[in-house]
């Protein structure tokens, strides 16, 4: 019985160190992937070359309801935080036809950059992504600190992006 408690008790520490580890690492665990896209307008940009910032990445279809209902949120939120160092890079998957991809970006006026996945590649990157939408937040140090499957809480986001820049600056 005392094996199998001690046993016990040393699971439960390691657990708790786990997850104080977690708790306390602001700047997440696992850094964003080396990835460098090319958007509709013929720009590259590769997310090393947006480190000291905070970057939302959001993968998303012209046919996913959940993305178009967000896309408001998104253009709010990076015109009033894009000036202060937030950047955001929508990827349209890779079996989104690029003329649907420009009519979205035109109808919905995205200002903040958009690019096509292509070959699927940033999909990759990002642990396979399949279903949109689907975001990770990145921090100013290059490490993904928040993942989300679905539409996001814009709430949390700002005051989550407004901690990061207050940091940064």
């Amino acid at each position: 019985m005392k094996a199998k408690d001690l046993a016990i008790a040393a699971f439960a520490i390691a657990l708790v160190a786990i997850l104080a580890y977690v708790w306390f690492t602001p700047s997440g665990l696992k850094p964003a992937p080396a990835l460098e896209v090319t958007t509709l307008e013929g720009r590259n940009i590769s997310l090393a070359s947006l480190q000291g910032r905070p970057v939302l990445v959001t993968f998303w279809a012209t046919t996913c309801p959940g993305c178009v209902k967000e896309m408001p949120h998104l253009v709010e939120l990076y015109n009033e935080l894009g000036p202060q160092g937030l950047e955001i890079i929508a990827l349209a998957m890779a079996y989104d036809p690029e003329v649907q991809v420009r009519e979205m970006v035109k109808l919905k006026q995205l200002p903040y950059p958009v690019a096509l996945d292509r070959d699927g590649n940033a999909a990759r990157a990002f642990g396979d992504v399949k279903l949109t939408p689907t975001s990770f937040l990145i921090s100013p140090e290059g490490r993904i600190v928040q993942q989300k499957l679905g539409e996001m809480d814009m709430n949390a986001l700002h005051s989550r992006i407004i901690t990061m820049l207050k940091q940064k600056g």
